[in-house]
């Protein structure tokens, strides 16, 4: 791979000081792709923290690995940096669409960099649209009065469910108008349109000895039928017959642009195939529904969320895969899943890829199938591992797209896997979901942490 000049610049703390012991530092300078070094016997994680609080790229490390930098130079690019730093070790930094590079130190091959290094940085706040509260109303209510009463507009509306999206002067108002609603008779739920994180990125491999997918549709009865609801990004066409297991598309926010490689909703639907695969042996009548809920916007918030499984269970999804999440606990969307999950829709969604007990969202929600990363048995060491935490699965895939290959990691695959492997034993079995979720919450245990 080719590293040379590969940054996410706007991501990079230029001239900034490390705050190594002693007199060791570390410093990007230029447009971030020039690096100083005053190293002298510093351990690797501590290095590692260092580059990582520096200049955002997401940093991991294959598990084990040691190692002691001394290295003093002056305006060198970074990839020769970085060779003078890491000595004899490996390393792989990868370029991200809309993110920062992600970079790999290894001993052995980039794969096994599994370990994620934590920066010291602080978490980031929970973020939400300025200025917008999205309402669940009893039925009845009347949402132009009440809209008029707060001094807000109606942007966006389901009246058959009872949705609203308001929208107020400024965040002031807005701030003032939910706690006024959070006591209102005809309010069901109410709460801040939050955003949800970006879909983690993927990395296109040079080959892979891993094959694709291979995988017929088996034409589904009258009756009887499994339709997975995938609420993400939009899905690029499939490679061969793969494409048959696709269902048209929805979007619920605007035209998407798949011209930047692998988008993240494919990486999923070929994961849920690939499951689908392992327990179908060949040939399923499974198919899978895209609901774009991104757009070409990096994020997607509660209200395109909502909206997007709302679209899926309207168009005959009867299982929800949600390889997606945020911090935002929003009242409004856990009202909804709950109204989902009454008329028997098991959800699946993911844990999160920070290694901590907080819970995301929708993953945290009453009722929802919590999912998380597992390598060899044993927790990732960068999956979420909270109390919300219900199966653990494998955490990686490697997906193709026209013919090429693209390696992806985290908790939204092994949401993708458990969503799979569910849809393939109904569709296989016949049993009924609640007997399918007890023998996964058997079958696919949290390892301790």
């Amino acid at each position: 791979m080719n590293l040379r000049y590969w940054l996410c610049i706007s991501a990079v703390a230029c001239g900034l000081k490390a705050d190594a012991a002693g007199t060791n530092s570390l410093a990007w300078h230029g447009k971030g792709d020039r690096l100083d070094a005053d190293i002298a016997g510093e351990g690797l994680l501590p290095l590692l923290r260092d580059i990582s609080s520096q200049t955002g790229w997401k940093v991991y490390v294959e598990p084990g690995t040691t190692h002691r930098a001394s290295a003093k130079f002056h305006d060198l690019p970074v990839d020769a940096g970085l060779r003078r730093l890491l000595g004899d070790l490996n390393f792989s930094l990868s370029p991200q669409t809309n993110a920062a590079p992600f970079l790999y130190v290894f001993r052995t091959k980039v794969q096994n960099a599994t370990q994620l290094v934590k920066a010291t940085a602080a978490t980031p706040a929970t973020r939400h649209v300025a200025g917008e509260l999205l309402l669940k109303l009893k039925s009845g209510a009347e949402a132009e009065a009440l809209a008029k009463q707060m001094g807000a507009k109606i942007i966006a509306r389901n009246d058959a469910l009872g949705l609203y999206r308001f929208q107020f002067g400024d965040a002031a108002a807005a701030d003032t108008a939910l706690a006024v609603l959070q006591n209102n008779s005809d309010v069901v739920a109410v709460d801040y349109n939050y955003y949800l994180d970006p879909p983690p990125e993927m990395q296109s491999l040079a080959s892979s000895s891993l094959p694709p997918v291979s995988l017929q549709l088996k034409p589904p009865g009258d009756s009887g039928k499994i339709v997975v609801g995938l609420v993400d990004t939009a899905v690029q066409p499939l490679d061969g017959a793969l494409n048959s297991f696709l269902l048209k598309q929805i979007s619920v926010a605007g035209a998407a642009d798949p011209s930047g490689g692998l988008m993240h909703g494919t990486a999923m639907a070929e994961t849920i195939l690939r499951s689908l695969d392992v327990v179908e042996h060949g040939n399923s009548s499974v198919q899978i529904l895209p609901v774009d809920v991104y757009g070409s916007q990096v994020n997607t918030t509660s209200w395109n969320v909502a909206m997007g499984i709302t679209a899926a269970v309207n168009n005959g999804a009867n299982i929800i895969n949600l390889s997606l999440g945020g911090t935002g606990e929003s009242a409004f969307l856990g009202a909804l899943i709950t109204s989902i999950q009454n008329l028997g829709i098991p959800i699946f969604a993911s844990a999160g890829n920070q290694p901590v007990s907080t819970p995301t969202y929708p993953a945290a929600y009453p009722g929802v199938i919590a999912v998380t990363a597992e390598e060899g048995g044993k927790l990732a060491p960068y999956a979420n591992f909270g109390s919300f935490v219900d199966l653990a699965a494998p955490d990686s895939s490697v997906v193709y797209l026209n013919s090429h290959p693209w390696f992806v990691r985290g908790t939204s695959v092994s949401t993708a896997y458990m969503t799979g492997m569910a849809a393939g034993t109904a569709d296989f079995t016949h049993l009924s979901w609640p007997f399918i979720q007890t023998s996964l919450f058997h079958s696919f245990p949290v390892p301790a942490k």
